[in-house]
């Protein structure tokens, strides 16, 4: 597909993106929200002029404060805007994953909201609790205290692994809210993911983290697992009517096995409905190497109608994606 392209009913795959070089120097006005943490916190060192970055906090579903951080165009006058709520991934801060924004934002006149997110016990690896998925529905509402129109009729969600996980599940669970959403090498099958965290370096841990979490083992609570897994969902997903961009690579070494997780996925969605309008995206990346302004995100925001396609760039030769099968 070239510069036009749009959402259709069918899956198919377009070629892969190259890489590109935002313009402009980088510079970034770091504003503090009133009532927010006092200690001082260094900006985004990959935001370039065209965007300022805001901490906010929120009240999250068990009573705790937590932050999140608003990425805005440097030029926002309050006026309606889209809003893309971003999950950040397993262990990965919600700073670090604003910083994925680059000048984005800017480009395309859009806000994004990156909260740091709160499990069932764990803030940093919440991996699709059930609480956070509601905090993350309450994010449009969230960012209109502190400032933001949102535009109510384009609100999206964007994220990488445990956020791609995320972002799936809010799709499944609060369908109405969303006009679009985009999961680059998302966990969909918690309970297998349990299971092949000790292939992982520090695999140990992050089962230790995980039953702490989520409860148990998949053996000992098998519900936990399924509540937090987007496959269980397929259903969900295929009849929401909500356009779905599924990203994920044959060489992925933290999900390795994503032909049984984000494809097997495809292909469920595809049995509810065959029509559900969803772009399935492979290629050999890294683990969410793809979700940056100069991999495949670019892209995948002007899919939804969120940047020019003149900002984003033509497909290159690095890796070249295979249509999934529907």
């Amino acid at each position: 597909m070239g510069c036009n392209d749009s959402i259709t009913a069918s899956s198919q795959a377009t070629p892969s993106l190259s890489r590109v070089r935002l313009l402009g120097a980088i510079a970034v006005v770091f504003i503090i929200a009133p009532g927010a943490a006092s200690a001082v916190v260094r900006p985004p060192h990959y935001h370039a002029a065209g965007t300022r970055t805001r901490l906010i906090t929120y009240i999250a579903h068990d009573g705790l404060r937590r932050r999140a951080w608003l990425v805005l165009p440097a030029n926002y006058k309050h006026t309606p805007i889209p809003l893309v709520i971003s999950p950040h991934g397993r262990g990965v801060d919600a700073l670090d994953n604003a910083r994925l924004w680059g000048d984005l934002p800017g480009m395309g006149d859009f806000a994004v909201i990156n909260p740091v997110g709160q499990g069932r016990k764990l803030m940093l690896y919440s991996w699709g609790d059930p609480g956070e998925i509601a905090d993350l529905a309450r994010m449009p509402k969230i960012a209109e205290e502190h400032g933001v129109n949102v535009d109510w009729k384009r609100i999206y969600a964007f994220g990488g692994s445990m956020g791609g996980q995320e972002a799936l599940l809010l799709d499944a669970r609060y369908p109405h809210l969303l006009a679009g959403v985009a999961a680059f090498d998302p966990a969909t099958d918690m309970a297998r993911r349990y299971w092949d965290f000790s292939k992982l370096p520090g695999g140990s841990e992050l089962q230790r983290l995980a039953r702490e979490e989520i409860g148990g083992t998949p053996l000992t609570d098998p519900a936990a697992y399924e509540a937090r897994s987007p496959d269980t969902f397929a259903r969900q997903i295929a009849l929401s009517g909500v356009p779905l961009q599924l990203y994920w690579s044959s060489r992925d070494k933290v999900i390795s096995d994503q032909n049984d997780e984000t494809a097997a996925l495809d292909t469920e969605i595809h049995g509810w409905d065959p029509y559900a309008r969803v772009y399935a995206f492979r290629g050999d990346w890294a683990h969410t190497a793809e979700m940056r302004p100069w991999g495949r995100l670019p892209r995948a925001l002007a899919r939804f109608g969120l940047l020019p396609w003149a900002d984003a760039p033509l497909p290159g030769t690095r890796s070249e994606p295979v249509p999934l099968a529907t």
